[in-house]
């Protein structure tokens, strides 16, 4: 009697774990002959193989064309995207099957995982970081080339002896003038 208590709470609990969804992270590495455009699309067939099948994809991130560590058929780069799923493992088994059938596509990594990440992944934090340092590193160099910009407006000569717009006298003196030394 006792044992058939512990059958039907565990038969309770597989059910509930069955029809909980699963957390996944999906990577998916596409030609990089096909254009930025033809990934997201593929990205939204994939979302709504998944939607089909009852789960959800609360975030794309498109990584864009990136070198590969090792040549994958032929390929040394390729675009990534990374989803969040939040399904049940049958859509993701049936995304994965389109997946590998899709020629478009060169790899697929799913794992399941305990949370979602909601904030950016590491490499899409690289990249803002990395545009953000650029978009300063572009005004420094624009507020350098102003100046450049208003000495040829006033009229004033570089003071840099290299410079080809120097032409102060004696710039070649004592320097391969063709006196013997």
């Amino acid at each position: 009697p006792e044992s058939s208590g512990y059958a039907r709470l565990w038969a309770e609990f597989s059910q509930k774990e069955c029809m909980r969804m699963s957390l996944y992270e999906n990577i998916i590495l596409v030609r990089p002959d096909v254009s930025a455009a033809q990934v997201e699309t593929l990205a939204q067939e994939f979302t709504k193989v998944i939607e089909t099948g009852g789960g959800s994809v609360p975030k794309t991130e498109h990584w864009g064309l990136r070198n590969l560590a090792y040549r994958i058929k032929k390929n040394r780069k390729a675009h990534y995207v990374l989803m969040n799923i939040d399904a049940p493992f049958e859509a993701v088994h049936e995304m994965e099957r389109l997946m590998g059938l899709n020629e478009d596509v060169m790899r697929v990594l799913t794992i399941r995982v305990d949370e979602l990440n909601e904030e950016p992944s590491a490499v899409m934090q690289s990249k803002t970081a990395r545009d953000e340092r650029r978009v300063r590193r572009d005004d420094e160099n624009d507020k350098g080339r102003g100046d450049k910009r208003d000495d040829k407006k006033t009229g004033r000569r570089s003071t840099c002896p290299y410079s080809s717009t120097s032409s102060s006298p004696g710039r070649n003196s004592g320097r391969n003038s063709g006196s013997s030394r």
